[in-house]
C-alpha cells in the first residue's frame, strides 16, 4: 500500500506524481462537493467521500488513505469519535472542520488525535497549509510510534515535542518542519528518545 515516504516534503509529492489519497467525511453536501472540486484542483485525490461519522471509519480503514478530513458534526457518529477510532488504529492523518473555534472544542478535537483544525468557512489558502500540517504531524507520530508503544504515551509526547517546536520557531526562527528534523536527529545522533531531546529544549539546556 503506497504511504508517503518519512522526511519526504508533502508539498513536492505533488510535484513528483506521487498523489496524496484523502477521504472527505462531511454531512453537508455542498461544503463536500466544494471540498472534493478544491482538492482535486490542488492535485489531491479524493478516494472516498460520505456525510456520516461511522461510515468515514469504514472508508478509512478499507482505503487506507494519507488523510482523513472530518467534520465534526455527522449523523450516527460525530467526528470526534470518528478520529478517535482512526487515530487509534494508527490509520492516517485527522484534519478536523468544524463551524466552533472556541478553545474548548480545539482542545477536544486535538484529544481526539486530529493533527490538524480548521474552522469553516476557510479559505483554500488556509485548508491546503492545514493538510500539510496534518500529514507532516502523522509522519511524526509514525516516528514516535518506534519510541513508544501505548497510544496514550505516544500523543504525550507528540504534545510535549510540538511545545518544544513552538519554542525552536518563535526563538530561533526555525520552520516547523526544520525543528522537527532538529529534534529527530540530534536524538538519533545521541541515542536517545525525542521526547527526552523535547523536555531538554523546554528545559532551555538544548538549542540549535
Amino acid at each position: 500500500m503506497k504511504r508517503i515516504p518519512l522526511g519526504y516534503p508533502v508539498a513536492a509529492c505533488l510535484n513528483v506524481g506521487m498523489t496524496i489519497r484523502v477521504v472527505i467525511a462531511e454531512d453537508e453536501a455542498i461544503i463536500r462537493l466544494d471540498l472534493r472540486e478544491t482538492l482535486e484542483e490542488e492535485g489531491y485525490e479524493v478516494v472516498g467521500e460520505t456525510g456520516r461519522g461511522d461510515q468515514a471509519v469504514e472508508l478509512v480503514r478499507s482505503l487506507r488513505p494519507d488523510l482523513a478530513i472530518l467534520d465534526i458534526k455527522m449523523p450516527h457518529m460525530d467526528g470526534l469519535d470518528a478520529a478517535r477510532i482512526i487515530t487509534a488504529e494508527r490509520i492516517c492523518g485527522v484534519l478536523m472542520l468544524t463551524a466552533f473555534s472556541q478553545r474548548e472544542v480545539v482542545e477536544e478535537a486535538r484529544d481526539a488525535g486530529a493533527l490538524a483544525f480548521l474552522v469553516k468557512p476557510y479559505q483554500k489558502s488556509d485548508l491546503i497549509p492545514a493538510i500539510e500540517v496534518a500529514i507532516g504531524r502523522f509522519r511524526e507520530l509514525q516516528q514516535l510510534s518506534g519510541e513508544v508503544d501505548a497510544l496514550g504515551e505516544q500523543l504525550e509526547a507528540r504534545k510535549v515535542i510540538d511545545r518544544a517546536k513552538g519554542m525552536l520557531i518563535d526563538q530561533f526562527g526555525l520552520k516547523e518542519s526544520d525543528a522537527f528534523t532538529f529534534i529527530q536527529r540530534t536524538a538519533m545522533s545521541e541515542r536517545s528518545r525525542m521526547r527526552d531531546v523535547a523536555d531538554r529544549i523546554l528545559a532551555g539546556t538544548l538549542h540549535p
